[in-house]
């Protein structure tokens, strides 16, 4: 079965009910969202009466919480080791997982971080550190490295750099992987023999560690390191391409989450995720949405 969702929002009065009422709203039956604004440290008590009707209604509407995503806001670097910012990093990420707990979310989505002039050595030995320290207070969440296009000074754009993170990493089964096919695309990966980009993560990581997968098409060509997403088949990966990705049986129980850009101020992921239903490009989607 298909699990396909999209980036859906948080706010204070609804959370994680509001949350999974606009996913529905889309025809998904996953979803991902952060906890709070992605980049402010402004956050709210989580209110366990919303939670508790939300998980009730995902019951009765088939959503499987264990396969729905938190992502962690783009603040936190656990690559660069300034001791006020490393320490501030260290300490949000692990308020973010303990909010993951009180949500039941298993699957907390993490940027490795930029190790802003350290070099790459450094700053995957600054993202092991942080990570060893933030795990060791998380009972049941896995952090997902996700993999990054490559631009300035990003830590996690090939596969090599992320199994060198995750060797170093104690508690190897709260670590994972999402893959991103723009920020594949853009560092290099060609998305259009996506079978063999799979082949080469299985090789050099292990297929089991992937547990959740951006789709999303890139503005930029393929090697661009730059991290411009695109709709769906308006770029340079493909409508077709990215099926391939979507329904590849060896990432089938995987939750699939779109990212693409608004379109007039307005959310795609109705007309998206029902175009990739029903394996048809709309040529006219960014027509329909405006």
């Amino acid at each position: 079965m298909l699990i396909i969702g999209s980036h859906v929002g948080f706010t204070k009065d609804k959370q994680l009910l509001g949350s999974l009422e606009e996913a529905l709203s889309y025809g998904s039956n996953t979803f991902m969202f952060y906890t709070g604004a992605p980049q402010n440290t402004r956050r709210y008590d989580i209110d366990s009466n919303l939670t508790s009707l939300a998980l009730e209604k995902m019951k009765s509407e088939g959503i499987d919480i264990n396969k729905v995503i938190v992502h962690a806001p783009y603040i936190i670097n656990l690559a660069n080791d300034d001791e006020s910012k490393y320490d501030f990093s260290i300490n949000f990420l692990k308020g973010e997982v303990k909010r993951c707990e009180e949500l039941n979310i298993k699957y907390m989505v993490l940027h490795p971080g930029s190790h802003v002039g350290l070099g790459i050595e450094k700053g995957i030995e600054n993202i092991i550190y942080g990570l060893n320290l933030v795990l060791e207070e998380s009972h049941d969440v896995t952090i997902l490295l996700e993999t990054m296009a490559g631009k300035g000074s990003e830590v996690g754009s090939n596969f090599e750099e992320i199994k060198k993170i995750i060797d170093g990493v104690t508690k190897k089964d709260l670590i994972g992987v999402c893959l991103d096919t723009c920020h594949l695309n853009d560092s290099g990966y060609d998305i259009s023999n996506f079978d063999k980009v799979l082949d080469e993560f299985d090789k050099i990581i292990g297929l089991d560690y992937i547990k959740c997968v951006h789709v999303n098409d890139s503005k930029n060509v393929l090697g661009a390191r730059k991290d411009r997403h695109e709709n769906i088949g308006y770029g340079t990966i493909g409508f077709d391409n990215l099926l391939k990705v979507l329904y590849n049986n060896r990432l089938e129980d995987i939750p699939k989450i779109l990212e693409t850009p608004y379109i007039s101020d307005k959310s795609p992921y109705k007309e998206e995720i029902e175009m990739i239903k029903n394996k048809k490009f709309n040529k006219n989607l960014k027509e329909i949405v405006d």
